[in-house]
């Protein structure tokens, strides 16, 4: 999701024919099998060992395989939902719509950025169920808290003009960035309603307050005008995926933030900070938005530090509506996908982080402190000390997680680190000098709880092989990687915080006429076809379940929800759960703790029209369409896939 810079360039090819590369390492990922066979082996008995202490989870672990009528993928203008047979699809809450008693009624001619400060923001993104009261694990009652990534002003606005762009455009743009908190019931019947006077509804937007913490509060290049102590910032930008802590609270990825800056090129080139906005693709001229027009924070050449404020991995309280929300500099400044997060043997939380760029690395974090379960607010500021790092795979299937630490390998004054607070700021170019392999669009990266594998989606690099850019290698095997693919990762002795892991490709995304595809060895007759993996997530069975972007360029084909498992017989069986709409990405799938609701956030509908020509009136069919969280059931109200 996200890397709309990069989308546009996408091009569908054929990577028939990339020569031994490919061949050699699925032959290495498969003799591999035999190997890593006596620890799966031992995974599963402790699976099953645990799950004796709870029935239900017992018997969704017994199910190793989703079950459902596979749903046929739909062509790119194809302007509705497609759920599998016995199961249907509602729309939960639109863009727009009111978050409190108090709030306007949407009205699309009549937007005003208080208005939407207190609705529901656009193009919805992540999606995490947090269940009311807290701790309670209840499936009927929750918190959803939602990200909004960006704003298609062409379909908010009517004669909507890119080059010249009005205050109150600009405004209300702002406004429906950042995130919602909304509480949601499930009645008897099992239809999902918002609650619109609940105490707990809150937006946080692109003028929201945030605190700065960790290594980078204060730093002279956190500085701005407005803020002289680096420690306080405005809003929240290009809120992409996430994830949820072991203490119930979410963290916010802060991706593609360098696109609402812009005048790069007026400021001193011969200014060290001018290389890092380089680093980090901050326009040269105007920026597509053109906020810079009328805030000069988003300006370079006016507010230089301003960017350096945004990119960074937020934390916000669902539970408690006053909590200011923090940006934890600790996890690294990059285009952050995400973060999902387990709690490794010792008790120390990890992170597992994607940079959503071409050529660009995976992440880790893992937390000085370790987790306390007893007492929810020991751990609120687990996340501003530990250590960052950086992935290199190896072409042997062996990997290594690198430090970035100031002060170790290369990480010093001589190369321009002079504190920690140095590196996180510049984490890329900290990567490159530790020499982290670079990888085809890390988007999510998740730990599994069942088999505690990690699974990295890799959307897509289509630059893969070409000129002047990297070649292929054994992690990233395909020139013109249009489709993208999966990673599975086994870190050493099971253990989140280890510093050493192995690695094989899981899948190759694509259609399975393609040769260059690859489903971990199940027969591609079989599956369904599946393009630009995006957002991931795990079933209590341990099955992955795989959504895109990006689908339409790749394959001619609607993005969708996948199902797969990843482990015994049906392992690489992957079957298609869900296609979505006319110019739209699937964002943010969620269970509830029952597994009897899936949420689904439709990012985008309609991309590619305008205002006055629209190409989807998806969800409500009159009118424009409305980025939408929905709910999938089925009718008999059993388990997701059972």
């Amino acid at each position: 999701m996200g890397g709309h810079d990069e989308k546009d360039k996408w091009i569908v090819r054929s990577t028939e024919g990339i020569g031994d590369t490919f061949e050699n390492v699925m032959s290495r990922r498969l003799s591999r099998r035999d190997v890593l066979k006596s620890a799966a082996i031992a995974s599963s008995v402790a699976i099953i060992g645990s799950a004796a202490m709870d029935p239900e989870a017992a018997a969704a672990q017994r199910t190793s395989t989703p079950r459902f009528a596979t749903v046929s993928p739909t062509a790119p203008d194809f302007d509705d939902v497609s759920v599998p047979e016995g199961y249907y699809a509602r729309t939960l809450i639109r863009w727009g719509e009111p978050l409190t008693a108090s709030a306007p009624t949407h009205n699309v001619w009549e937007q005003t950025p208080a208005a939407q400060a207190q609705q529901f923001g656009y193009n919805c993104d992540f999606l995490g169920f947090l269940p009311l009261p807290y701790g309670s694990g209840v499936s009927n009652r929750g918190l959803l808290v939602v990200n909004h990534e960006y704003t298609n002003e062409e379909l908010m606005f009517s004669r909507y003009d890119p080059k010249n762009p009005t205050r109150n455009q600009v405004d209300v743009a702002i406004a429906a960035h950042g995130m919602s908190v909304v509480e949601i019931v499930r009645a008897p019947d099992g239809t999902w309603s918002y609650v619109k006077s609940s105490p707990y509804n809150r937006r946080v937007t692109g003028e929201t307050p945030h605190r700065i913490s960790g290594p980078a509060a204060g730093h002279p290049w956190m500085m701005t005008s407005e803020d002289p102590t680096g420690t306080t910032v405005r809003g929240t930008l290009n809120n992409c995926a996430g994830g949820k802590t072991p203490w119930g609270t979410v963290v916010s990825g802060e991706e593609n933030f360098h696109q609402y800056f812009g005048n790069l090129s007026k400021f001193n080139q011969s200014d060290p900070r001018y290389a890092v906005h380089r680093r980090y693709g901050m326009p040269a001229e105007t920026s597509e938005r053109q906020w810079e027009r009328y805030h000069s924070r988003f300006d370079v050449a006016q507010e230089p530090n301003e960017g350096f404020r945004h990119g960074w991995m937020v934390e916000i309280d669902p539970y408690d509506p006053n909590a200011v929300p923090v940006k934890r500099t600790a996890l690294g400044r990059f285009r952050h996908e995400g973060a999902h997060f387990g709690v490794a043997p010792n008790g120390k939380v990890v992170g597992y982080m994607g940079d959503d760029a071409v050529f660009e690395y995976v992440y880790k974090f893992v937390t000085a402190g370790t987790y306390n379960p007893r007492d929810r607010m020991a751990n609120m500021n687990l996340l501003d000390e530990g250590t960052l790092y950086v992935a290199r795979f190896n072409d042997d299937g062996s990997g290594e997680w690198l430090p970035l630490v100031y002060g170790q390998g290369p990480l010093t004054r001589e190369n321009g680190f002079g504190s920690q607070g140095d590196v996180v700021i510049n984490a890329r170019r900290a990567a490159d000098l530790l020499g982290a392999t670079k990888m085809d669009r890390p988007e999510d990266v998740e730990p599994n709880p069942v088999t505690k594998k990690i699974y990295v989606a890799l959307t897509n690099n289509t630059q893969r092989g070409g000129e002047g850019r990297a070649p292929t290698d054994a992690a990233n095997p395909r020139a013109g990687n249009s489709a993208g693919h999966i990673i599975e990762i086994t870190e050493t002795n099971n253990d989140y915080a280890a510093t050493t892991f192995r690695w094989e490709i899981f899948i190759l995304a694509g259609l399975p006429s393609d040769p260059s595809t690859f489903f971990a060895g199940y027969d591609k007759s079989k599956v369904s076809p599946i393009g630009a993996p995006d957002n991931v997530m795990f079933d209590a069975a341990g099955n992955l379940w795989i959504a895109t972007d990006g689908a339409a360029r790749a394959i001619k084909y609607n993005d969708g929800l996948f199902a797969v498992p990843v482990q015994g017989a049906e392992r690489g069986n992957l079957q298609q759960f869900f296609s979505t709409v006319a110019g739209s990405e699937v964002c943010g799938p969620e269970f509830t703790p029952d597994e009897r609701t899936l949420f689904l956030a439709i990012q985008h509908p309609g991309e590619g029209g305008t205002f006055e020509e629209p190409i989807s009136t998806w969800p409500d069919r009159v009118g424009l369409p409305r980025p939408s969280v929905i709910t999938i059931q089925a009718f008999d109200s059993r388990r997701i896939g059972s």
